[in-house]
């Protein structure tokens, strides 16, 4: 055989073993099990030390279950939801946002998971002496709150028009978590979140209570999105919301008892 020829079928199977060895790295798809047991959990962002507190023993004690968050006010997700994001779960700080969905058919049954209450939050030490509702109208007094749709915001809103107390806010916030910063952060003498907010900042804040009969009705609502391509995955991330690891975390964060 000519020595070009030779050549060629040399030149040939050297190519050949190099694609081979190429196509060996290429990384495997996901099998339908394997992605089955990913969840995409959509959550009030004062939802989110409990959350991710309750993520490592919720999938030690199911192997496999892989989760992922997005925080954010209420109101923005369910915006997000009905305009088609990839959500499993949605866990909404108020009914509202969640009947927002029910009523587009766009998640299944809701279940009331967990409550909580309103509370000022103030700079550390409560230099300004706030000592409730009616100081925050006070004009040297600086407060941020939630803006309007974001529950805590809504809550608030209500909270003051019960009071009959009128104040105008520096700036209005797109959840809690943004509101609190602004008060850690100096910018704010004052904003009225959840408890469990207050309790989350820990020595950062001084939280100064909202008496009980000024109290709104506060519950979480927790269900599957229609949407979701991991059903199962889905369920048990809200079981274990209403009765299950991440419920515990939930009570350990403060947050009451949904009964």
């Amino acid at each position: 055989m000519p020595a070009r020829t030779l050549c060629f079928y040399a030149s040939l199977a050297l190519l050949s073993g190099c694609v081979s060895r190429r196509t060996s790295t290429v990384p495997a798809t996901p099998t339908v099990a394997e992605a089955s047991r990913t969840v995409t959990v959509f959550a009030a962002a004062s939802l989110t030390a409990p959350f991710n507190e309750a993520t490592s023993s919720l999938t030690a004690a199911r192997p496999g279950l892989r989760v992922t968050y997005s925080f954010a006010g209420s109101n923005a997700l369910a915006t997000q939801i009905t305009q088609g994001a990839p959500a499993d779960v949605f866990a909404s700080a108020d009914t509202a946002n969640m009947q927002r969905l029910v009523d587009a058919g766009l998640v299944g049954s809701p279940v009331t998971f967990a409550r909580n209450t309103l509370m000022i939050a103030v700079a550390a030490g409560n230099p300004k002496g706030v000592t409730g509702i009616a100081d925050l109208a006070r004009p040297e007094i600086s407060v941020v709150l939630a803006g309007p749709g974001v529950p805590a915001g809504d809550y608030t809103r209500q909270v003051l028009t019960d009071q009959e107390v009128t104040l105008a806010p520096r700036s209005l916030e797109g959840d809690v978590r943004a509101a609190v910063a602004k008060v850690t952060s100096g910018e704010a003498d004052a904003t009225v979140v959840y408890a469990t907010d207050v309790a989350a900042a820990g020595a950062r804040v001084t939280g100064v209570p909202i008496p009980d009969a000024a109290q709104p009705a506060i519950t979480y609502p927790i269900a599957v999105v229609r949407a979701s391509r991991n059903a199962a995955a889905a369920q048990a991330f809200v079981d274990a919301a209403v009765a299950g690891e991440v419920q515990q975390a939930l009570g350990s964060a403060g947050f009451l008892p949904a009964g």
